[in-house]
């Protein structure tokens, strides 16, 4: 709509996980290196959390495009809310098994060792990827630990990531699942961007979108569009795009702070911190991610 208004070639907010929007926001290029180091590694279970909005399925996107460069074989779930059988059905769908709908769940674990056996023989690392984990049910959780016991001598047959909200941290943290919890060998936790992150991040994106012009947000706005945000990237997209549409609709080529303000105004889940909390906002937003690399989860 307002693409050539502000010379764009195309939306710069979407929503979607666009790999070619990657942001190299060092909290998450960590999360990225860790994963990518432990995986070579040949770990068996890694995680990432982070809040609903902070880029994990972005990161994810981006591991499986790096993993298929390197002729990786991975596997995809998006949305684990699965029973133990359906999760099976969708790994070996994944890996090319022929899997009959009607067998049992040993019959199953026999042909995806199988198929697992036969990739690790050709020299191919096989990687489970799981978005969304918070949403996994107990017993399937059970289930992607027996998967990991699938083994050679040597390595593991099966690496799994799993990629969720704070809540799988605390679903981690049940006795009955602690066997599952002692293997995860690395974890990452991601966190909002810091001030500087989110004027780095709204003008890549811009950028890759084609804008080549002075700065779109002034100050202000950008005070307000951090703020507002909360330096999750989700909420910022949200907000640029409609300060963006307030300006276009007024026919100004600038974004000022009352543009900010009114998408604030019109989305549910931003708001601006008052002058009196900006102490608080200094530590939200300043805070700086974990070691890149941690053991245990």
């Amino acid at each position: 709509m307002y693409e050539s208004h502000f010379g764009l070639r195309e939306p710069p907010f979407s929503l979607t996980p666009d790999t070619d929007y990657y942001f190299s926001y060092a909290d998450h290029q960590e999360a990225l290196n860790v994963l990518l180091v432990a995986l070579r590694m040949g770990e068996g279970f890694l995680k990432i959390t982070g809040e609903v909005g902070t880029g994990k399925t972005l990161i994810c996107r981006k591991l499986l495009n790096i993993l298929s460069d390197e002729g990786v074989v991975t596997a995809y779930i998006p949305n684990p809310y699965l029973t133990p059988s359906a999760l099976r059905y969708c790994l070996a769908e994944e890996l090319g098994v022929d899997y009959p709908m009607n067998i049992g769940g040993h019959r199953a674990l026999q042909l995806i060792n199988k198929q697992l056996i036969a990739l690790k023989a050709s020299g191919h690392q096989v990687i489970l990827l799981l978005d969304e984990a918070q949403a996994l049910p107990e017993e399937t959780l059970e289930a992607i630990r027996l998967l990991t016991n699938l083994e050679t001598e040597k390595s593991k047959l099966l690496q799994v990531v799993l990629f969720g909200q704070p809540e799988l941290d605390e679903h981690l943290n049940r006795p009955s699942v602690r066997q599952l919890k002692q293997r995860i060998t690395f974890s990452h936790a991601i966190h909002p961007l810091d001030r500087d992150g989110c004027e780095g991040y709204l003008y890549h994106r811009l950028s890759v979108a084609g804008y080549r012009g002075d700065k779109l947000f002034d100050i202000k706005a950008m005070e307000w569009l951090c703020r507002g945000s909360r330096g999750i990237p989700r909420l910022i997209n949200i907000l640029a795009h409609k300060a963006m549409l307030a300006a276009y609709g007024e026919g100004k080529t600038a974004i000022d702070k009352y543009h900010v303000k009114r998408a604030i105004d019109d989305t549910e889940d931003a708001f601006f911190l008052p002058g009196r909390f900006s102490r608080l906002w200094q530590m939200l937003f300043n805070r700086r991610s974990t070691p890149a690399l941690r053991g245990g989860s």
